[in-house]
């Protein structure tokens, strides 16, 4: 058995656990926050038997595609602590997902 956490936009969150389910696999939803965009994503956690992780790891590449987006992007000034130039719009890569699969030495359901 593996488990399978998928960290993913919030925008696909909703759609992929849909897809998970409608092929059978729970998944338990976390909501947590990226680091570079401080912005919301979602992490889903989901066991899966060894020979389902293929299947898995289609659904969430097929449903957490990558897009551009503008953001703001603040730069510290340069000799001023804590001073920041306002922020300035720059085009950045979002969505996708990080996807980590772990052994599972045990599972139980209770």
């Amino acid at each position: 058995m593996k488990l399978v956490i998928a960290i993913v936009q919030d925008e696909d969150a909703s759609r992929l656990v849909n897809k998970l389910m409608g092929e059978g696999f729970g998944a338990t939803k976390l909501a947590t926050t990226g680091g570079f965009l401080r912005s919301g994503n979602t992490t889903l956690l989901t066991g899966v038997e060894d020979d389902k992780v293929p299947l898995v790891m289609e659904i969430i590449e097929k449903t957490c595609k990558s897009r551009k987006q503008m953001a703001p992007v603040h730069t510290p000034m340069t000799g001023s602590a804590g001073m920041y130039v306002p922020a300035y719009p720059v085009q950045v890569t979002v969505g996708g997902a990080i996807v980590f699969v772990l052994d599972v030495e045990q599972f139980h359901k209770f």
